[in-house]
C-alpha cells in the first residue's frame, strides 16, 4: 500500500504502518501541550496511543491467524490512524469458517481487557468517574486501558459492514439464505445503522458523522463485491480474455519494446525465449525502464519472470482473486497448452460492464 513503512512481520506477515500515523501522534503532542501538560504526561499520552494500536495489530493477527487454520492467507496488515486492515488473499464463504474468522479479531480485544482488569488497582475502580475524566497516567493506565479494548470489541461487533459484526451477521444469514440474499440483507442493516450514526453525530457526536458515513460505504463496497462474484461465477477464464497478444524476445531491447510500443494500443506484453515464455512487461514498466536504463538494454533484465498461466475454463471469479493479488495484474491464458489470450483487471472490469447492461436491458412489451 502506498505510503505505508513495513514495520515487521510476525506469523509470516508483513505488518506495516501508514504514515498518517505520525500526524495523529503529532496532533495529540500538540493538543495535550495547547492544555498546559508536562513532558510527563505526554509521553504517557502518546504511550497509551502505542499501546492501543498495538492491541489493534493483534487483533487483526487473531484474523489472520485464524484465517490460516481455513488455508486463508494474509496478504498483510496495514496500520491506519482509523484502525488496522488484515488483507485476505481470498474471503472465507463458508459460514462457519466467516463466522470464526470475523469473531476471531473481537475475541482478541475481550481477551485483552480480560487480563488488564487484573491489574486495575481498587482505587481507580472506587473513584471511576474522576480516574477517566483526568488525563492518561500511571495510576489510572490500565482502567482505560480495559475500557478501550472493550470498546473496541463492541464497536466491531456493531452487524455492519466493514465491521467484524456485519460479516458474523452474513455469516449467521447465510446458513440460511444463499449468501448474495444475506449480503444484501447485512448490507441493508448496516446502511439504516449508518444513517443514525450520521443523524445521531449532528446532535451528539461529530465524529459518529463520520463513523456512519465509513459503515454506510463498506456496506455499499460489500454488496458490489458479492454482486461481482455472482456474475462472475457464471462464466470461465476463456469469456473475457483478450485474444491479441503481443509478444518480445527477451533479447529485444528497451529502444525495440518503445517502438512495439507506438504501433500498438496493447498494455502487457509477453516475453519468450527458444519458444518458451519466460515472462512478462508492461507498457508502464517499458516506459518507466527508460529512465534507470540505458535503451540498449535487453528486455529480460527488466521483466517480470514469475509468470503464472491461467486455464482457459478456470472460473473467472477465481481468476479475477488471483489478479487482484499479483503485480502486474495480467496473467497469460492457456487452452490445451496452447496460448489464446491474456486476461487482466480490466478486461473483467469491462466483462462485468457489458454483463450487467445484458441483465439491466429493457425488454420490449409484447
Amino acid at each position: 500500500m502506498k505510503g505505508a513503512i513495513k514495520i515487521g512481520k510476525i506469523a509470516g506477515i508483513d505488518i506495516y504502518l501508514h504514515w498518517t500515523f505520525s500526524i495523529l501522534i503529532a496532533y495529540i503532542t500538540f493538543i495535550h501541550y495547547k492544555e498546559g501538560q508536562n513532558l510527563q504526561q505526554i509521553s504517557w499520552a502518546i504511550f497509551f496511543i502505542v499501546c492501543v494500536f498495538v492491541t489493534v495489530i493483534l487483533h487483526e493477527l487473531g484474523h489472520a491467524i485464524t484465517a490460516k487454520k481455513f488455508k486463508i492467507n494474509t496478504k498483510d496488515i496495514i496500520i491506519l490512524p482509523i484502525g488496522g486492515l488484515a488483507r485476505f488473499e481470498t474471503i472465507p464463504e463458508k459460514p462457519k469458517e466467516e463466522f470464526i474468522v470475523s469473531f476471531a479479531g473481537p475475541a482478541v480485544n475481550m481477551l485483552i481487557a480480560l487480563i488488564s482488569s487484573f491489574f486495575i488497582p481498587l482505587n481507580d475502580i472506587n473513584s471511576l468517574k474522576m480516574q477517566l475524566t483526568s488525563s492518561v497516567n500511571g495510576s489510572n493506565f490500565m482502567l482505560n486501558f480495559f475500557i478501550v479494548n472493550v470498546w473496541l470489541a463492541l464497536f466491531n461487533l456493531i452487524p455492519a459492514f466493514p465491521m467484524d459484526g456485519g460479516r458474523v451477521l452474513r455469516a449467521a444469514l447465510s446458513l440460511f439464505l444463499n449468501r448474495r440474499l444475506a449480503t444484501n440483507i447485512a448490507a441493508r442493516i448496516g446502511q439504516a445503522l449508518a444513517v443514525m450514526f450520521i443523524i445521531g453525530g449532528f446532535f451528539v457526536n461529530p465524529f459518529l458523522v463520520l463513523i456512519g458515513f465509513y459503515i454506510f460505504l463498506g456496506a455499499q463496497a460489500e454488496e458490489e463485491y458479492i454482486f461481482t462474484n455472482s456474475i462472475l461465477q457464471k462464466y470461465k477464464v476463456k469469456d473475457a480474455i483478450m485474444n491479441s497478444v503481443q509478444r518480445l524476445n527477451s533479447n529485444d531491447t528497451i529502444k525495440s519494446a518503445i517502438q512495439l510500443l507506438f504501433n500498438s494500443t496493447d498494455d502487457n506484453f509477453l516475453i519468450y525465449e527458444n519458444d518458451r515464455y519466460v515472462g512478462i512487461i508492461t507498457r508502464e514498466e517499458i516506459i518507466n525502464s527508460l529512465s534507470s536504463h540505458a535503451e540498449n538494454e535487453e528486455i529480460q533484465n527488466i521483466m517480470t519472470k514469475n509468470i503464472v498461466f491461467l486455464d482457459a475454463d478456470e472460473p473467472l471469479d477465481n481468476a479475477y482473486k488471483q489478479l487482484q493479488i499479483r503485480q502486474p495484474n495480467v496473467m497469460p491464458v492457456l487452452e490445451n497448452n496452447n496460448l489464446i489470450g491474456t486476461l487482466t483487471v480490466k478486461n473483467i472490469l469491462d466483462f462485468l460492464l457489458i454483463k450487467d447492461a445484458e441483465e439491466n436491458r429493457i425488454k420490449p412489451a409484447l
